[in-house]
């Protein structure tokens, strides 16, 4: 992950509708779903939705696929944890948080302190 990147990222999801549709995406796994759903489950019109589904496909956030004569959306899960690991590995010091990977259940974990109440100002 590179810096232009993780900025064009978070600048996609910096915007409510395009965040609100990013964590749909995430709900609907890699099968994803198709357009007209989340402008219904969002109660968001088509033409709004349609910039904001390119704007989240610019930025690699998500993907598409036709299936006849539907477009499927889904998150970009490979491309979302490179972030947060970018995130972790490139602005936490491992006083506050540290990546290590699970072989086991095919993952990386993500580990945050968190001070104990009295020890926070």
């Amino acid at each position: 992950m590179d810096m232009k990147d993780a900025l064009i990222a978070f600048d996609a999801l910096s915007q409510e509708t395009r965040l609100r549709v990013f964590r749909l995406l995430v709900e609907y796994g890699r099968e994803g779903t198709p357009a007209g759903t989340i402008s219904e489950s969002l109660n968001v019109p088509h033409n709004t939705l349609s910039f904001h589904l390119r704007y989240l496909q610019h930025a690699k956030l998500i993907s598409s696929r036709r299936d006849g004569r539907s477009i499927i959306y889904s998150a970009n899960f490979d491309f979302f944890n490179n972030l947060i690991q970018f995130m972790v590995k490139d602005c936490c010091s491992a006083e506050f948080a540290s990546i290590r990977n699970d072989k086991k259940r095919g993952c990386s974990i993500i580990e945050l302190s968190v001070k104990p109440k009295e020890a926070r100002s």
